[in-house]
Formats: C-alpha cells, sequence, structure tokens
C-alpha cells in the first residue's frame, strides 16, 4: 500500500443548533487588554452557514484516512511542506514519517506546525485501522479497560448562577460524577471579578454538593499573585484541580503553584511532544497532564507522552478537543495513567456537526471505540463540491 494522494474537502450547511448554543466564553489571556475584554471571543455567534473542513490521505487500494474538523491552513500546509515527503509511501510506517516530518520543521516544534504533524499522524492512524478492519485502539493495544469516566466539560455554557445550578444538576442526574466550569475573570477585573469567579464555584457546589468532582478551568490567563489569591477563596470549595492559571511558558511559575498550593495544578494542553511534556513533569509542574492528541504530536507521539508520564507517576487526562482520537489513546493506557476523559459538552457536539454518528458518554461513561479506524464517518451530502480537491 502506498500513499497516492494528500488533500482535504470541505463540508458546508446550516447553523444545526440555534443562536443560543454558545452562550458565554471564557477568559483569555488577551482580557488584560480592554480592547480585547470587551469582544466576544472565539465561537460566538455562530454564523447562519457552518463548515468544516477534513484532511484526507489517500491510497493507491482505495483505502483513505481522514482527520478533523481542521482548518484550511492546516491543510494548505500539509500539502506544501509534506506533501511531496508522504507520496509513495506506506503509511504502516508511522514513526518514520513522523520522526521524518518532525525533522523537516525545526523551527516549528511548537503551535500551528506541530497541529499539523498531529492532524497527518491521526489520519495515517485512521487510514491504518480502516485498512486492517479494526479500531485504532485495538491497533494500540487496547482496550485496557472496558469503560472509563468522563466529566461534563461546560464551556459555553452561561455563568447566570440559576443557570449553572440548573445544567450542573442536569449533568449529575444524567451520571457524570466530575464538572468542570471556565471562569470568566482575570487580573483586570480586579475584586469584583474575583467574587463571580468564586460566586461560580460556590453555585455549583451548592447545587451539586461535594460527591462530585470539581474542576476550574482559568484558561492561562491568570497571574502567579492572582491564582494565590484565588486558590485560598477557592479552596473551601475543594476544586480537583485548578486548570491551566499561567502561560505555558512559565514553567517556573507553575512548579511554584504546584509546591505551594494544596490544590492540585493541571496543565500541558498547550503544551507539545514528549519533550515540552517532558520538562512539565521533571519539574514538578503540574499535578494532571492534559495534552491535546490532535495538538500535541498526534497519537503517536501521545503514546510516548502517556510512557513519560506513567515513569513519573502523573496521571493523563487529555483535553479531548477531538472526540475519537481522544477516546482510542486513553482506550489503550490503564486507569494510573487516564483515569478519566474529557467530555466538552457543547464543543464536542459542534466538533461533530457533520458526524453521520455522534459520540457522547451514556450515564456519564464512554464505552471502548468499536468501529474501524477512528470511527467516525463525515455525511458527504454536505460536500462544497469546489472544494473536494483543494
Amino acid at each position: 500500500m502506498r500513499i497516492t494522494d494528500v488533500g482535504g474537502f470541505t463540508l458546508r450547511g446550516p447553523w444545526p443548533y440555534g443562536e443560543d448554543f454558545w452562550q458565554e466564553r471564557l477568559v483569555m489571556p488577551l482580557d488584560l487588554y480592554p480592547k480585547f475584554k470587551e469582544r466576544g471571543g472565539r465561537r460566538l455567534p455562530r454564523p447562519a452557514q457552518f463548515e468544516q473542513s477534513f484532511l484526507r490521505i489517500s491510497t493507491d487500494e482505495g483505502v483513505s484516512g481522514v482527520f478533523g474538523p481542521t482548518s484550511r491552513g492546516h491543510i494548505d500546509f500539509i500539502k506544501g511542506a509534506f506533501k511531496e515527503m508522504l507520496l509513495g509511501e506506506d503509511p504502516f510506517r508511522v514513526e518514520m514519517l513522523w520522526d521524518q516530518m518532525y525533522r523537516s520543521q525545526v523551527h516549528g516544534r511548537k503551535g500551528e506546525v506541530m497541529m499539523a504533524i498531529s492532524a497527518v499522524d491521526c489520519a495515517l492512524w485512521d487510514l491504518i485501522g480502516k485498512a486492517l478492519k479494526k479500531p485504532v485502539v485495538r491497533l494500540l493495544g487496547g482496550p485496557v479497560k472496558e469503560e472509563m469516566p468522563a466529566y461534563a466539560s461546560c464551556l459555553g455554557h452561561s455563568l447566570d448562577p440559576r443557570h449553572v445550578a440548573e445544567v450542573s444538576q442536569g449533568y449529575v442526574a444524567e451520571g457524570y460524577g466530575a464538572l468542570k466550569w471556565f471562569f470568566r475573570y482575570g487580573p483586570g477585573d480586579g475584586l469584583k471579578g474575583m467574587e463571580r469567579n468564586v460566586e461560580l464555584a460556590k453555585t455549583v457546589r451548592d447545587a451539586v454538593g461535594y460527591d462530585v468532582e470539581l474542576m476550574l478551568d482559568c484558561w492561562m490567563s491568570w497571574t502567579r499573585a492572582y491564582t494565590l489569591k484565588m486558590a485560598e477563596k477557592l479552596e473551601r470549595y475543594e476544586p480537583a484541580w485548578l486548570e491551566e492559571p499561567l502561560l505555558p511558558d512559565d514553567i517556573e511559575g507553575y512548579a511554584r503553584l504546584a509546591a505551594e498550593l494544596e490544590t492540585p495544578i493541571a496543565g500541558g494542553e498547550h503544551e507539545y511532544t514528549r519533550w515540552g511534556i517532558k520538562e512539565l513533569v521533571t519539574r514538578r509542574a503540574v499535578d494532571v497532564l492534559q495534552p491535546d492528541i490532535t495538538w500535541a504530536g498526534g497519537i503517536t507521539e501521545t503514546k510516548k507522552i502517556c510512557a513519560i508520564a506513567s515513569a513519573f507517576d502523573v496521571p493523563v487526562i487529555p483535553h479531548a478537543s477531538w472526540t475519537e482520537a481522544a477516546q482510542a489513546v486513553v482506550f489503550s493506557e490503564n486507569l494510573a495513567t487516564c483515569p478519566m476523559i474529557e467530555y466538552l459538552v457543547k464543543y464536542g457536539v459542534d466538533q461533530q456537526a457533520f458526524n453521520k454518528e455522534k459520540q457522547k458518554p451514556i450515564g456519564g461513561m464512554y464505552k471502548p471505540p468499536t468501529k474501524v479506524g477512528l470511527g467516525f464517518e463525515p455525511d458527504m451530502q454536505w460536500l462544497v463540491q469546489e472544494t473536494e480537491k483543494p
């Protein structure tokens, strides 16, 4: 089997979920600047016409691997940087192909370039699974467990206290044993912002009690001093972790927080490759690792990340921006290494908008993937013909 084409396609259709689907954004690093703080932020609002692009790697045996949704920019970069490197190669040699892509991009060891490498890697694993007619999790040595608890990640919900209480109780009633809520305020919002952040944690605890895990996401938008003050105020609500309080490169700040606070610190969502993760674990900068499979280097690299984490006894709970790839990895690891999986209750629906079959936890639990490849199939009735072969 040889790779014969590297391209993509775009699906477009009406936004299917209503105007109020995305109700609130999270605090963002640029909120330190007033002109950015007043903006609605990503995904607010949704346009009437909605589209998603997908990477496709084709072979001479008629089997193709698909990754997406991703950006057209990533697909264009992949075609320019990696297409000639991939054409004619055996897609099963995924370790070699990953290493060649990585070595060819010495100035792109993080960020957008690594996201592009991740996309190719995931598409290759999807292709391999389809060629062998097996789920990718089986090819990774799993499934290791028969079910996996998911936590409901509540990005996009209104932060009105009545809504927060109602939504939290609803997810617990569905069977979720853990919830994550996203702060809206940071250092630029003063004492009033602190009060609103504390109100969010208090509202969730008053609504669901203390038998449910509560995670709180700061999305890289706080400072160390602000985090110390907020952690003291939040401690009575027993957060399972504070997530990404600082910018990703402030590893020293993370290490100091992890040493100073009783509340666990989670991070690594915006870190890349085994080398970036190694810095976090060897410096004891985080208590929970959250690499995103579709950013950190793909399935091939995330398996190496899990091996490093297990050697240091640091749990890996991946940021699950792409549900199918995250499931393949976490179900191939034991509960000590990957004890839980994130389900972004709004983003997960958004991400699967054009999938024929939507995946979500049942009773707060996922079962191991059983479909071949990565187990998703875009609905091609929404194909934009002129971009089918960009």
